[in-house]
């Protein structure tokens, strides 16, 4: 594979502006893994970022590298792969994220990065630099996820009010109120270890296609997997308020049995897409879970209307993102 020519200064910038993707990836999707637990009153705000933050970073023991090698490798031509391409990708999902936290919106950043990497790509080299099989893969699990999450959170809750059945009201909230710390923590974890590998691929690709690492690497360099897992935790730390209320509240009302089905089903999912490498919005996952439990209870508890703006924003996120990526990597062509 023939090497791209980059001066130090721009690989350190292109390593930065990964970072701080990652960074406002961390503070975008706060909310999936806090919103329940907050609007529960469970936790307070800042406890449970901090709590969130803190298992985001635990993750880089648990669930390996696969998503950063099917993102590095498996969405793109690694022939295609330059400086303004990654520069495209990058941008192109920031700007994404930006309208979407403004306008409190739960959109994908998983999403925006990898539209952002096929509208980059395609706007230097069309079609042919995309590789189908990957991005199949995270095409297919657009719909798996959520599906998967209503899925595991709808049974979850049926299962708990089933066990808990003969209980008083007062008792399960007791009860829950302590087991959603657990599931909470375990949500954040699945939320580090699905999402920093992302940009982990992003900064991987780079360093394979300027030579700084060898594409026959089955895992980044150490400083590249410590940094991004730093990024997303202090980025959750942060927390995009404007998106919790969006996520706990508006889209069924929730108590802490709810939550900590909601969160379970989720971080089931999250961490098992992590481990067969599967890049999965941890977005779509959560709100899918959320309306499993919603629905779980009776149908008319869910805001449909909600949620199917919140759909429409998943719709937008790809295409949008890539045509930004395209965008931004022409506008990269010519000033760096």
């Amino acid at each position: 594979m023939e090497h791209i020519h980059i001066s130090i200064y721009v690989l350190g910038m292109l390593i930065a502006l990964a970072l701080l993707f990652d960074f406002m990836n961390g503070f975008h999707d706060a909310a999936n893994a806090i919103a329940t637990v907050v609007s529960t009153g469970v936790l307070k705000p800042q406890t449970a970022v901090a709590m969130a933050a803190v298992f985001n970073f635990i993750a880089i023991g648990v669930v390996g590298v696969h998503v950063a090698a099917t993102l590095s490798k498996g969405t793109i031509d690694p022939k295609v792969v330059d400086q303004y391409i990654i520069f495209g990708a990058l941008v192109g999902a920031i700007i994404w994220n930006l309208i979407t936290w403004y306008y409190g919106i739960p959109s994908s950043s998983s999403h925006a990065l990898i539209g952002g990497l096929v509208g980059a790509a395609v706007a230097k080299s069309g079609t042919g630099a995309l590789i189908g099989s990957g991005l199949l893969k995270t095409v297919i699990f657009i719909v798996v996820a959520p599906l998967l999450g209503f899925a595991l959170g709808s049974i979850i809750m049926l299962i708990v009010a089933w066990v808990f059945v003969k209980s008083t009201p007062r008792k399960v909230d007791t009860w829950f109120r302590r087991l959603q710390l657990l599931s909470a923590a375990a949500y954040s974890l699945g939320h580090g270890g699905n999402d920093a590998q992302k940009t982990m691929g992003i900064i991987w690709m780079l360093l394979i296609a300027s030579g700084y690492s060898s594409a026959a690497e089955t895992t980044p360099p150490s400083w590249v997997i410590i940094s991004c897992y730093a990024a997303i935790s202090f980025g959750t730390l942060f927390g995009g308020w404007r998106i919790v209320k969006t996520m706990g509240q508006k889209i069924t009302k929730l108590k802490p049995v709810g939550g900590f089905c909601a969160e379970t089903g989720g971080a089931i999912t999250l961490i098992v897409s992590s481990y067969f490498g599967i890049p999965v919005s941890t977005t779509h996952t959560i709100t899918g879970a959320i309306v499993g439990v919603g629905s779980a209870q009776k149908m008319s508890a869910v805001r449909w209307g909600v949620a199917g703006n919140i759909v429409w924003a998943w719709i937008f996120t790809i295409p949008a993102s890539a045509f930004m990526a395209a965008v931004a990597w022409w506008v990269g062509t010519h000033i760096m």
